[in-house]
């Protein structure tokens, strides 16, 4: 079987501990978390957890029927990347004592459509919205000045269109009857 990166997308009640417990199924199974996010949704009750990992896809399909298992977990959608939108914000904090370092970073970053959200006389912060790539050869071109810093949110992901995760709800008799007589 073929190992390759996919992005999960989950949404789980808003409670105390639902990450970590989302995030030990992934351990006890002994599989690596490579990005992991979450946040609130438009329903301040819910948080949509964007988790990516490397595996084969009978591995990934298990993994999203374990989790639809656990009672905090509203829906799992795997995302392909054909199908998804995928962001990361990521924050680079890069050396420019000079003018003139401070100038060509500013060129690079207008490249990029980056853009500069702190400046020093020593130093550059830059956010960069965009795919892994993007980021990656922004990091690479400015690595020659020396980069300080760098922080990353990990990716997000929606699907494209009029799909959305909440048709993958589970059943309602499924995995939801605990909750109905707890």
């Amino acid at each position: 079987m073929e190992s390759k990166e996919h992005t999960l997308s989950i949404l789980v009640e808003n409670t105390p501990g639902v990450l970590s417990q989302v995030s030990r199924l992934f351990s006890r199974k002994g599989y690596n978390i490579e990005s992991i996010a979450s946040g609130t949704t438009e329903d301040p009750n819910v948080t949509r957890i964007t988790i990516v990992m490397n595996g084969d896809d009978a591995t990934i399909e298990q993994l999203a029927a374990q989790l639809r298992k656990l009672l905090c977990v509203i829906s799992v959608k795997v995302l392909s990347t054909e199908d998804a939108v995928q962001r990361e914000l990521v924050l680079v904090k890069v050396k420019a004592d000079t003018k003139d370092k401070r100038d060509e970073v500013l060129q690079i970053v207008s490249v990029f459509r980056a853009s500069v959200v702190d400046i020093s006389r020593e130093t550059l912060t830059i956010s960069i919205l965009g795919d892994e790539n993007k980021a990656g050869a922004l990091m690479d071109l400015l690595a020659d000045f020396g980069l300080l810093e760098v922080v990353r949110t990990g990716i997000i992901a929606i699907e494209r269109g009029i799909r959305t995760i909440y048709e993958d709800t589970k059943e309602s008799g499924e995995f939801n009857y605990g909750k109905n007589v707890l």
